[in-house]
């Protein structure tokens, strides 16, 4: 497994430019030690769509980008803490109880979205 989401970052830019190989997205994502905002003790995540979207990003640096968004400033503290990217899509998707995804690195220029379907999240996990 990797200790960085560099190489992530580098499967989302490619999915941008037209090269998006989604298997290599997924297992890339899978590998990734990834960070995830917390938020009064539980993941930061948003619904739309009908779907429950944690978030998760590639970087400190894309994880600042999307809290500066919300209003959080620089000095402020936030909390956050390192997964990887297969537990995510193991474990915490399937324990959220609704449909969810992952939406990765939102607040930057290559954002990605792994939906809850057959091939990226557990049988169990997959939206009706």
């Amino acid at each position: 497994m990797r200790d960085t989401g560099r190489g992530l970052a580098e499967r989302l830019a490619e999915s941008h430019e037209g090269r998006l190989d989604g298997a290599a997205l997924v297992g890339e994502f899978r590998r990734a030690l990834v960070l995830v905002p917390l938020i009064e003790e539980a993941v930061w995540s948003a619904d739309s769509g009908g779907v429950r979207w944690v978030y998760a990003f590639t970087s400190e640096e894309s994880l600042g980008r999307f809290l500066a968004a919300r209003g959080v400033g620089p000095g402020a503290e936030a909390r956050y803490m390192r997964v990887y990217g297969a537990r995510l899509l193991d474990v915490a998707v399937p324990a959220v109880g609704v449909p969810a995804g992952i939406a990765v690195d939102v607040a930057g220029p290559w954002p990605g979205l792994l939906p809850p379907v057959a091939g990226i999240v557990p049988p169990t996990a997959v939206a009706a």
